[in-house]
This record gives C-alpha cells, sequence and structure tokens, in this order.
C-alpha cells in the first residue's frame, strides 16, 4: 500500500503537499492519507533524521510505501530551515517534477507547460501563506481575505473538528478548482498580449477578443482598460463590459446594436456598465450576427 503521511489538523501547506502527491506524482493517486502528531513519523519509519532534507522521499514501512510530508524532518519537512521561501508544498512539488510524467494524459506540450506554470504560481502563494506574509496585504485586516482558502480552511476546522480527511478531501477539491482557474489566467494573460484588438472607444481605451475565455474580461479591466468586449466564436455571442472605475454609460450603445440586429438579444444591465448578448445564465438569448469588427466600429472613437 501507498500511504502520504502528514500532520493532523492539517493546514495549507500540509494540504497542498497531499494534493500535489496524490494528484500528480506518478502510481500515488489512490494511496491513503494519514495523520501524525506535527513533528512526528509514522511508526516503525527507518528514516535516518541526520539525512533530513536529502535523499528519497519514499521509504518502506512494513509492506507499504511511505511519504512524508510538511512533518518528520524528512526531504518533504520544511521545519528543519529558516529559509523564508520554502514550505513543505514547494518541496513537494520540486520532487514531483524531478520525477517526471506528471501530466501523462496531456497531449499538447503547450498545456503542459501552462498547467506546469500554474501550480508553480499556487505553490508560490503557499509558500507566502505558510511563512505569514499575509500582514503585508494591501490592507491586511480587510473582510475580503477571510474568503481565501486559508481562512475558509480554518472555518471548516471550527465547525467539524478533529476530521482531517475531511480537510484533506474538501481542500484538494478546492485545489482542483483553483488550478483550473489559474490555467485559465495564463490563457488570459496570453490572449491579452497576443490577440487583444486595441482600440481607442469613445470611452477610453479599449481591448476586444474573439475568444472562449471569459477570464480575459476581468483581467483586462484589472490592467485598466475602460472597455472590454469578448465575441465567443463557439456561440457567437458577445459580451461588453466598462470597467467599475470608468465614467461608462453604454446606452446609446445598446440603441445602436438593437438598430442593427433586432433579431439578437441584447441586454443592458441596470448600472449602464454590461451590455450582454447571450449568457451561459440563460440559454434562450439569440446570438447576434455583428462580425467583431462591426460591434469595435460602433465603440470607436471618432
Amino acid at each position: 500500500m501507498k500511504i502520504v503521511v502528514t500532520h493532523t489538523i492539517p493546514d495549507l501547506d500540509a494540504v497542498t503537499s497531499v494534493w500535489l502527491i496524490k494528484r500528480f506524482l506518478q502510481g500515488w493517486g489512490e494511496a491513503k492519507v494519514e495523520f501524525v502528531p506535527a513533528g512526528s513519523r509514522k511508526a516503525n519509519s527507518k528514516l535516518q533524521i541526520a539525512n533530513s532534507g536529502t535523499g528519497d522521499p519514499i521509504e518502506k514501512v512494513g509492506e507499504n510505501e511511505v511519504i512524508h510530508v510538511d512533518t518528520g524532518l524528512g526531504p518533504l519537512d520544511h521545519h528543519q530551515t529558516p529559509d523564508i521561501n520554502v514550505c513543505g508544498a514547494s518541496l513537494t512539488w520540486d520532487f514531483v517534477r524531478s520525477k517526471g510524467q506528471m501530466f501523462e494524459n496531456e497531449e499538447s506540450s503547450d498545456k503542459i507547460q501552462v498547467r506546469e506554470e500554474a501550480i508553480s504560481r499556487m505553490i508560490n502563494i503557499v509558500v507566502d501563506d505558510d511563512h505569514f506574509k499575509q500582514v503585508f496585504y494591501p490592507d491586511p485586516t480587510s473582510d475580503r481575505y477571510d474568503f481565501m482558502l486559508t481562512e475558509i480552511l480554518d472555518g471548516l476546522k471550527l465547525q467539524k473538528p478533529n476530521e482531517d480527511n475531511l480537510y484533506v478531501e474538501f481542500a484538494s477539491s478546492c485545489l482542483d478548482a483553483i488550478l483550473h482557474n489559474f490555467e485559465n489566467k495564463i490563457w488570459a494573460e496570453r490572449e491579452i498580449k497576443e490577440n487583444g484588438e486595441q482600440f481607442e472607444s469613445i470611452f477610453g481605451r479599449a481591448i476586444a477578443f474573439k475568444t472562449i475565455n471569459d477570464d480575459v474580461i476581468k483581467l483586462s479591466q484589472k490592467m485598466g482598460f475602460s472597455l472590454v468586449v469578448r465575441r465567443d466564436p463557439r456561440k457567437g455571442y458577445v459580451r461588453i463590459k466598462a470597467s467599475p472605475a470608468a465614467k461608462v454609460d453604454l446606452t446609446n450603445i445598446y440603441e445602436k446594436l438593437k438598430k442593427m440586429d433586432p433579431a439578437a438579444t441584447w441586454f443592458l444591465h441596470v448600472g449602464k456598465k454590461m451590455l450582454l448578448n447571450g449568457t451561459p445564465k440563460n440559454p434562450k438569448m439569440k446570438p447576434t450576427k455583428l462580425s467583431l469588427d462591426a460591434i469595435i466600429d460602433v465603440l470607436r472613437k471618432r
């Protein structure tokens, strides 16, 4: 049997380490997770602590193969080093990558590159979290940070104490979702850099895309664009969104597009900064036949 051992009441570092082993170390997907007091090792472990931080993390304990993460002062435990740029998850990620074949089912080398970058960026956040670098965040006492995974995990421990397996299962599902989100963000960053059509709109600096990735909208807004346009090449839907910080009223644009394509479904949000032609939330909406260039032309500053 394969067993991953971490400490009881696992924190984000511990659960991320377990997640990395079970998701990306070949042959360890069905490994059992066991818990020991922080700093301890599984009974009968023969690892020589004098060699901690080096060597193969996989050891034989009886008939089992065992990996300790974030506990036990072994190769995948960081508590024997003062380095604030290292944590159990970062050591585990280095180990998993050293084994190769992390994404053996991925056919595209580009997808593999994006996934590896996404995980590395996630691990950077876990390192900061494990060394309490949240104190350096802007407005660090703000309630918005209580929606972060670390705080949610802490709340779950208060709600359901002494359920270590539950914490790992819950956080692992969240990490799966976060990974998909980071991958989407990286794709959006590439789209903005390589495929975004920038233009000067009547409302200020704008950018338009023909892409299925909706993340380009919010990321472009964060980058300072006053207006973002996205056309879905598969479904034909168009989304026009203005930055909340911009002085924009899309009412006139709404009226013009309705006249140009009255058969399409156009929805102007009450805030006048969001004009939608189609949304997954309402599949009955009809996409426009207008091209992206035609819509840009309506928005372009003369």
